[in-house]
């Protein structure tokens, strides 16, 4: 199960064992003792990759020919793509108890190393909370004017409260900046993305990128994409003009601006914006007008199927040797 990495070690059990005792009561299935766990981040991140690459028919040909995934949750985000196995070779080393930079997995016939990284905590909802962080107990300049309560993540409460001249794109640019930790002094390795995580090398595996679940709403909320379509082709700087127009309004403003955005979302839909912006081009290091493309759903034959991990799961294990 995903989902839960965010909740605390008892917390997380507690759902668990009441799923287990489901599934053993209630249910026709037989499941082993160890069936129901909490999916790692880089296993969800490797099984949306399979997931994309799979609906897009890229399975089996050279890593190159095959795209890069960048998942953005709500309490971590992940980035896989295929490097080569010279890439694979010189890969960090991970700390004891981080998790490898690169997986080896068989897929059609194909050997790929598949370099993944989960971020927690940078999640949109739980990065809402790291950026609240920096402000400390003062006014925020992510938050949209007119704006002052509590924003409430993971059991603790954080202040949001608008400055005086409302929302800045550029300061929010600043805190954000300092809640991902883009910092050189950070990267122990040649090249890093942020918070002194390896970057993979960039190679021909990430030169096309699919980015998928809250990127695709908070463009579709925001007005700059179809939300009936399944696809959409944009480029980062979309979400900084969309940031641009939400950073300038005031709470009363939102819902004739943005008309498909939830009311719960409105504080704060300067600081998704601008962070969906600053993530991707700071902190993953894409250019400003590359484009990339939002998914929700894939077409495979005469079907659209989601773009989500189980998917990838279940191809993974009909897969290996």
């Amino acid at each position: 199960m995903s989902g839960l990495r965010t909740l605390g070690h008892e917390a997380s059990e507690n759902i668990l064992q009441a799923v287990k005792e489901l599934l053993r009561d209630r249910s026709m299935l037989k499941t082993e003792a160890n069936a129901v766990t909490v999916l790692d981040g880089t296993q969800e991140g490797a099984y949306q990759w399979v997931t994309i690459n799979y609906l897009l028919r890229n399975l089996g040909k050279p890593y190159s020919d095959t795209v890069g995934v960048v998942d953005l949750g709500g309490g971590s985000v992940q980035m896989a793509y295929a490097i080569s196995e010279e890439d694979a070779a010189t890969a960090p080393k991970p700390l004891e108890g981080e998790d490898s930079y690169v997986r080896e997995m068989y897929l059609k016939g194909r050997k790929y190393f598949l370099y993944v990284h989960s971020y927690l905590h940078y999640g949109l909802l739980a990065a809402r909370a790291e950026i609240l962080k920096v402000s400390e107990d003062s006014n925020n300049p992510c938050i949209v004017a007119g704006y002052d309560g509590t924003y409430k993540y993971g059991g603790d409460g954080f202040k949001a409260a608008a400055v005086q001249s409302g929302a800045s794109l550029n300061e929010c640019r600043r805190l954000t900046v300092n809640a991902l930790k883009v910092n050189d002094t950070l990267c122990t390795h040649m090249k890093c993305t942020f918070g002194g995580v390896w970057n993979g090398g960039r190679g021909g595996g990430q030169k096309n990128m699919f980015v998928a679940s809250f990127f695709f709403d908070r463009a579709a909320e925001a007005g700059f994409v179809d939300p009936k379509q399944p696809v959409a082709t944009v480029r980062p700087i979309d979400f900084e003009k969309a940031a641009k127009k939400a950073c300038s309004m005031k709470m009363d403003e939102g819902k004739s601006k943005f008309p498909r955005v939830e009311e719960d979302n409105f504080p704060y839909l300067c600081m998704d914006l601008v962070y969906q912006y600053t993530l991707l081009v700071d902190g993953f290091g894409l250019e400003p007008s590359q484009t990339i493309t939002l998914v929700k759903k894939v077409k495979y034959g005469e079907h659209a199927v989601e773009a989500a991990w189980p998917l990838g799961s279940a191809i993974e294990a009909v897969s290996s040797p």
